[in-house]
């Protein structure tokens, strides 16, 4: 297909520290097209739009936009210039109402006394005229995800903006809300703007791209039609190798180990409830995860995950219910103690819950393992036994890093994960709490995280996997049953007849209480 340049960049470089990040990567964007970026963490894909949109200037090379050189701008004359960017974590206010969001910044008419009826009159015309179906009266703390979203597109629209870059768009979206999305990109496409969708789901990059740019290393390796490529090429491009699909395998029952009271429940929640916080809590969850299986819990993000995992490790006391581990009740007892009892957990959010970014790798992988007499004797630590530990952690596990005595913020997402994994796993616990264990991570480094996942599966560990990530419980869960505003779903076997479009409604609500009488 060839398509009027919109954008051109041409032979961009840029270096941290001496260590190339773009290395003379040329990359064009046609008018009214959807071109996807794909590459690895530290791939440059990010540090690209950083330049594009004007967060990072370029050692050398040039950007041209719409027939002239762009260069010397910053975020605020990219969006004058007609490029706008979507982040991954939306930059919303969520006291203010929608229609205040989308005109933040702006001058506008009447002001600083803006007719607010006027506004909302014209925001009402520009969402009927995209498709994007937006309350400018609601205020963005009541909204979903999803609605979000829209806004957040509704504010580039509304600057009137030409380019639309879009990072990871669909990370947190349903099914149905995903399928929105893209109708809303193929209308703006029909009105001639231009879409850059940075995303690692191949599927849809072979959905709803017209081309592709792959990058690896820092360097643009190829630039194909999306209608000529194959998952199987896209990843192999990425990642410089064929990507492995591990299949999920079944223990015999007999080898399956059985917890203290004779069941085959390792992780059994029973009637767990919470009193809302700000409108998230637990409503008679429960469920069983036996030694030996995968149990995956979908759903959209804030939907009460956070509160569940964190009921489970022991981080808050459920207003009811019973949580077991192998058979045998846990109240009373804290994260330390849950952990003597075999639990591992591995975080939604790795640099909050799960790493001290100023920490070194050593020090890191110490945490949770203050009292393994390995690396501690009478209260002190050994700072050469947690060297050895964390080195043995790192060739295990292939951490790309200087060392153990490295700053863990200077790794990348994959390699961090990789830290995490190597910590909670290497004592071979009986339960996994795994909560968005690939969240953000390429695909070689997913793929990592998911063999070791159904390594322990196969060890006999009992794994509960919180995702919002369809494609990663499908291809990891025995079963799995949907979360919405704190009520879960029957669960279903992943036996390759689940319906998609009954789990997709579920995730957006649709059918909770009819599945919950069901049951």
């Amino acid at each position: 297909m060839v398509v009027p340049a919109m954008l051109a960049m041409r032979d961009i470089r840029k270096s941290f520290a001496g260590v190339p990040a773009n290395d003379g990567i040329s990359f064009d964007v046609g008018e009214g097209e959807i071109h996807a970026l794909l590459g690895e963490n530290g791939a440059g894909k990010t540090t690209l739009m950083n330049i594009l949109y004007g967060i990072y200037a370029a050692d050398s090379g040039s950007i041209v936009w719409r027939g002239e050189v762009l260069g010397g701008h910053g975020p605020k004359e990219a969006i004058a210039q007609g490029i706008g960017m979507v982040h991954q974590h939306f930059m919303l206010v969520p006291t203010l109402s929608v229609s205040e969001n989308i005109t933040l910044g702006l001058k506008s008419r009447g002001h600083p006394f803006p007719d607010r009826r006027r506004l909302d009159t014209d925001i009402l015309e520009l969402s009927a005229r995209y498709g994007l179906d937006v309350d400018p009266a609601a205020k963005v703390a009541s909204l979903s995800v999803g609605e979000r979203q829209r806004v957040e597109i509704m504010k580039l629209l509304y600057r009137d903006a030409r380019l639309l870059i879009l990072d990871e768009p669909t990370a947190v979206l349903t099914p149905g809300e995903t399928d929105g999305l893209f109708r809303v990109l193929a209308t703006c496409k029909g009105q001639g703007h231009s879409v850059i969708l940075i995303t690692h789901r191949i599927s849809e990059v072979l959905a709803f791209a017209d081309r592709i740019t792959v990058l690896r290393d820092g360097a643009r390796v190829a630039t194909l039609e999306a209608a000529g490529a194959t998952a199987a090429g896209l990843s192999t491009l990425m990642i410089g190798r064929e990507l492995k699909s591990p299949a999920r395998r079944t223990a015999p029952a007999a080898s399956l180990p059985r917890s203290a009271a004779g069941d085959r429940a390792g992780l059994e929640a029973r009637a767990i409830s919470l009193r809302p916080v700000a409108g998230k809590g637990l409503q008679s969850v429960s469920f069983s995860v036996a030694p030996g299986e995968i149990f995956g819990i979908a759903g959209v993000d804030g939907n009460g995950q956070k509160e569940l995992a964190e009921c489970l490790l022991g981080l808050r006391i459920p207003d009811s219910g019973k949580l077991l581990f192998g058979g045998l009740p846990v109240e009373g007892l804290g994260p330390r103690q849950r952990k003597r009892r075999g639990l591992a957990y591995v975080s939604d959010d790795r640099h909050h819950d799960g790493l001290v970014l100023g920490f070194d790798l050593a020090e890191n992988y110490l945490l949770g393992k203050l009292d393994d007499p390995r690396f501690v004797r009478f209260g002190l630590v050994d700072r050469k036994a947690c060297l050895r530990g964390a080195g043995g952690a790192i060739a295990d596990y292939h951490v790309k890093t200087r060392g153990p005595t490295e700053e863990v913020r200077l790794l990348s997402g994959g390699n961090q994960q990789k830290l995490i994994l190597a910590r909670e796993l290497s004592s071979g616990p009986a339960i996994i709490v795994a909560f968005q264990p690939a969240r953000g991570l390429d695909i070689g480094a997913t793929e990592f995280v998911h063999e070791r996942l159904l390594e322990r599966r196969a060890a006999g560990s009992s794994v509960l996997l919180i995702s919002s990530d369809m494609d990663e419980l499908l291809g990891l869960a025995d079963r799995l049953a949907v979360l919405h505003r704190g009520r879960l779903s029957p669960a279903y076997d992943n036996d390759g007849s689940l319906d998609m479009m009954r789990i997709g409604l579920l995730m957006g609500g649709q059918g909770m209480a009819e599945e919950a009488c069901a049951s």
